[in-house]
C-alpha cells in the first residue's frame, strides 16, 4: 500500500515534469531591437494564438543584445536594427548564417514636441541648430554602438552638420529613451526611425533626412547557433510570414529588398 502510494507520487511528479518540459519546449526566446519593440509584440501575439507558442521578446539596443549573444546568453533569434552587429556574431560563428535574412527597413526623421513652434525643418548645412533647440540638446541614439545613432552620424556628415551636432548631442542607449527625451521635452529635438516616431501620441515628425544621406537602414534577423530547433522555427519563419509583414507595416516598417 506504501509503495503504491510512492507510486503514485512519482507519477504525478513524472506528469508535472512532462508539463514542464512541453511548456518550455512550446517557448521562443526573441532578442530584437527596441525600435521593434509595439510591431514585434503584436506579431508574437498573433503567432501565440495561432501555434500556442510563447515568444518571450528581450528588447534593446542591437549591440547590447548582440553582446549578450556573444557571451552565451539563451537567446534563439536576433533581430537586429542593422548589419554590423549581425555581421559580429556571424564573424564569431554564434548564428546559423543560412538563417540570415533581410526583414526590413526603416527611416530616420527628427522629431519635436507636439508644441514646438514649427511643423517643418530643413535640415541642412545652414540649419542653426543650436537655436533650434531652445536651449536643450539633441536626443539622438549614442552613435558609437546604437543603431540609430550610427545613421544619424552618417546622415549629419554627409548632410554638414555632424561637427555643429557633436557638442548638443544626448546620447541614449537605445532609440527608444532618444523618443522617451523629447516626449519628456527634456530634448526639443530628437533623430529617431520614422515607424518610433510614429507610436507616440507626444512628439511630431519635423523632417525626413534623406534616405541616400546614410547607408540602408535594414532589420537583418537570424537563428543562433544550434537553436534551429522547429519551435524556433516556426516562429522564425512566422516572422518572414504576409501576415507578419502586414503587420509590421501598419507600424510603418518596409519590406527590405
Amino acid at each position: 500500500m506504501k509503495c503504491g502510494y510512492v507510486g503514485k507520487v512519482l507519477c504525478v511528479l513524472g506528469l508535472g515534469l512532462a508539463s514542464m518540459v512541453t511548456q518550455a519546449a512550446e517557448t521562443v526566446t526573441v532578442f530584437a531591437a527596441s525600435s521593434l519593440t509595439n510591431a514585434l509584440n503584436e506579431v508574437a501575439a498573433l503567432y501565440e494564438k495561432q501555434a500556442g507558442v510563447k515568444a518571450r521578446i528581450s528588447y534593446a539596443s542591437s549591440s547590447t543584445l548582440a553582446r549578450q549573444i556573444a557571451q552565451g546568453a539563451p537567446a534563439d533569434i536576433y533581430l537586429s536594427a542593422n548589419e554590423r552587429w549581425m555581421d559580429y556574431l556571424q564573424e564569431i560563428d554564434t548564428i546559423q548564417p543560412k538563417t540570415r535574412q533581410l526583414l526590413l527597413e526603416n527611416h530616420l526623421v527628427v522629431v519635436a514636441p507636439n508644441d514646438y513652434p514649427k511643423d517643418h525643418i530643413e535640415v541642412t548645412a545652414d540649419w542653426d541648430l543650436d537655436q533650434a533647440l531652445e536651449g536643450t540638446r539633441l536626443a539622438v541614439g549614442d552613435p558609437n554602438h546604437v543603431p540609430a545613432g550610427l545613421y544619424t552620424k552618417e546622415s549629419f556628415e554627409s548632410l554638414g552638420l555632424w561637427q555643429q551636432a557633436l557638442p548638443l548631442l544626448a546620447q541614449a542607449n537605445n532609440v527608444r529613451s532618444a523618443l522617451l527625451l523629447v516626449e519628456r521635452k527634456e530634448a526639443m529635438l530628437g533623430v529617431v526611425y520614422k515607424t518610433d516616431a510614429m507610436i507616440s501620441q507626444k512628439v511630431k515628425i519635423v523632417s525626413e533626412l534623406p534616405d541616400n544621406s546614410h547607408s540602408p537602414i535594414s532589420y537583418p534577423v537570424a537563428i543562433v547557433k544550434d537553436r534551429d530547433i522547429d519551435t524556433v522555427l516556426g516562429f522564425y519563419h512566422f516572422m518572414l510570414s504576409k501576415q507578419a509583414a502586414e503587420v509590421f507595416a501598419r507600424y510603418g516598417f518596409g519590406e527590405a529588398h
